[in-house]
């Protein structure tokens, strides 16, 4: 016989994670979900850690995921808003190994600054809900929830309310889980890298993938219907023909409508998002009313009002759209219903009069607030929009694939991380474009500041990749989001490589001041922050700043910095090459007679360098006198042009 116990639900969300075999447990305390990771942590077959924010949490989550591990990320409902960024994305790329991420959602506010309704990220990211009613399905939807992720490719939202996190209910354990290898890590930037290019497959695989989940959802044992057998004081037949009606709930409320409509059939639902419409179809269609028993905001009514089926709909007209519900108020509510006589009709068919009498009943409208009918949108007539048609171009415009201006300082950088076969962990900016042929070195960008976090958890998901693993971020990004990254590796251990990628402007949406340059927007001097400096007030020990473009010294000290046991960063600093334009720069051409053709500086993509009628060649008009080709190539065949 299995053991049972009595655990909450944030405990039995931890111990289902432990049965499903998860190795990285992430999260940013707050209630009412902080327990989750503190009993996880009591868990040593699972690295679990503090992230200083929910946002670093799901980064350094979705790393060990791309590295093939199970792993969970958990946080209170606001703490979604902090994480949305990579959350978004994170619909787009999918997983490597299975990944879970618990939002704690607080009605009546007990700890929290909003009530926000949290269903509603899953709907807008494409990422499939679950809610448990009980700790026992706090357990079992944990393991259904990693089972889903790795089945269909994507995150999935366990969403938990104050009630489910913290009531106690009996759960039978299952086995301990057996060792499990990581899924195999393979190489996919169109999955990982998300550049305009990749983000367009992504969303079209995305959107098909949504399609294949709403027809699941349909069939999931965890949606399911049932006519509650309780004891009860109300006489047979009292309800009058209770088949004509239904109720449709989910999570906490399920246990407040089932003790209350005990003879009332009930469509309880496990999945919540995607909708399962035709479970919902089925359950309606012999029914003349429906009540909606939800919490907050009308989530599950708006999508059965969309499914236009000839039913009465009862929902948010009655129940608020704040704080939490009770069986007492439900009880009041049914009570209502009695008084009016809604369930008289010994035929089962709906009294519209009692409906409308109860919509006006001023003791409703005093306990749960005033019904307003809302418009429907009326349909615009397309002529009184304003559309202007766009003219067809005269000629078609060829498509130019992006790339690094040509001495661009990043490229010295991805071309040493491509020759070293290093795992990199990419962020947002010019250097994205380091995805492309052929310098081709990125293995994952997912939002602003991401990488650091991601390349965390590659290596606490797979210590086998010490030394093989570097992230690279640029100065602007460091200071919007990957400050606290940073701060977060420090805390947690981390052993790996941070190359700050400083060409000292925000570079990509067109030459901005930051933190690092010391002039502000209005042209002001204010105090300049140097990186380097932020990466040793927060505990980095090992500290380098080069040349981007010296790319011997910059090869020695990667390689040197990787044999580090412990967390050390490099600032490769070098002047973007478009704000200094109008300086004087020597360029650079192949003499001819020494060139063997061994085609090593085409493989290094500077736009520059080209090959025409049988011959390497430096187009001098683009070349910016960066070097670099010099130094790579193998028999000095590319010299200075003379002045």
């Amino acid at each position: 016989m299995k053991k049972k116990v009595i655990l909450t639900g944030n405990e039995a969300i931890a111990r289902g994670a432990y049965e499903a075999g998860v190795k990285v447990a992430t999260a940013y305390p707050g209630t009412p979900s902080t327990e989750i990771l503190e009993t996880i942590s009591k868990y040593k077959s699972i690295y679990s850690q503090w992230s200083v924010n929910e946002k670093v949490a799901m980064e350094v989550a979705s790393g060990a995921s791309i590295a093939g591990a199970r792993s969970l990320v958990a946080m209170k409902h606001v703490g979604l808003n902090v994480a949305a960024d990579p959350f978004m994305t994170l619909a787009y790329t999918g997983v490597g190994g299975g990944l879970v991420i618990v939002s704690a959602d607080d009605p009546d506010l007990h700890s929290s600054q909003n009530e926000q309704d949290n269903r509603y990220y899953s709907k807008m990211a494409k990422i499939p809900m679950l809610e448990p009613s009980d700790s026992q399905e706090c357990k079992d939807f944990t393991k259904i929830a990693f089972e889903i992720s790795e089945k269909f490719d994507t995150p999935v939202l366990l969403r938990t309310t104050t009630r489910i996190s913290h009531s106690g209910s009996v759960v039978e354990l299952g086995e301990a889980p057996k060792e499990k290898e990581n899924l195999p890590y393979l190489k996919d930037a169109v999955k990982y890298v998300m550049i305009p290019a990749h983000a367009k497959i992504r969303h079209k695989d995305l959107l098909n993938r949504w399609e294949r989940l709403r027809q699941y959802c349909n069939s999931i044992f965890i949606n399911s219907v049932m006519v509650p057998h309780f004891s009860s004081d109300k006489p047979d037949g009292e309800l009058g023909n209770p088949k004509s009606i239904g109720i449709i709930t989910s999570g906490v409320c399920f246990q407040f409508a089932r003790e209350t409509f005990d003879r009332i059939p009930i469509l309880k639902l496990g999945i919540t998002s995607p909708f399962p419409e035709i479970l919902v179809r089925n359950f309606l269609k012999d029914k003349d009313v429906a009540i909606i028993i939800e919490e907050l905001s009308p989530f599950i009514q708006e999508q059965v009002q969309s499914l236009n089926i000839d039913v009465e709909i009862i929902g948010k007209e009655f129940f608020p759209e704040n704080g939490e519900l009770n069986t007492e108020i439900v009880k009041i509510l049914y009570k209502k219903f009695k008084k009016i006589g809604f369930f008289d009709n010994e035929h089962g068919k709906k009294d519209q009069g009692n409906i409308e009498n109860f919509k006006k009943d001023k003791a409703v409208s005093s306990f749960i607030g005033k019904y307003e009918e809302k418009e429907m949108m009326k349909d615009l007539n397309k002529d009184d929009c304003g559309i202007i048609e766009a003219a067809e171009p005269s000629k078609e415009i060829l498509p130019r694939l992006p790339v690094l201006c040509a001495g661009c300082s990043h490229r010295a950088v991805f071309y040493v991380l491509k020759k070293l076969k290093l795992m990199v962990m990419g962020d947002i900016g010019c250097y994205t474009l380091a995805v492309l042929p052929p310098i081709s070195s990125l293995d994952s960008t997912l939002c602003m500041g991401a990488g650091i976090g991601q390349a965390l958890g590659v290596e606490k998901a797979d210590p086998k990749r010490k030394g093989k693993v570097v992230s690279v971020i640029g100065d602007s990004t460091f200071f919007h989001s990957g400050i606290t990254s940073l701060i977060d590796n420090v805390f947690n251990k981390g052993t790996g490589l941070v190359l700050i990628l400083d060409n000292r402007i925000t570079a990509m949406t067109g030459h901005q001041t930051h933190p690092g340059l010391g002039e502000t927007l209005m042209g002001k001097k204010t105090t300049a922050i140097k990186p380097e400096d932020i990466a040793v007030a927060v505990g980095v020990k090992s500290v380098k700043v080069i040349n981007s473009y010296d790319i011997k010294k910059l090869e020695k000290d990667i390689k040197t910095e990787l044999l580090r046991n412990e967390l050390s960063v490099i600032v490769c600093r070098q002047e973007c090459v478009l704000t200094r334009k109008n300086k004087i720069v020597k360029k650079y051409h192949i003499d001819q007679k020494i060139c063997k053709q061994c085609g090593l500086c085409i493989k290094y993509g500077c736009p520059a360098i080209k090959y025409k009628d049988n011959e390497y060649g430096i187009d001098e008009l683009i070349c910016n006198g960066c070097g670099v080709c010099a130094n790579i190539c193998p028999c000095e065949s590319i010299k200075p042009v003379p002045l």
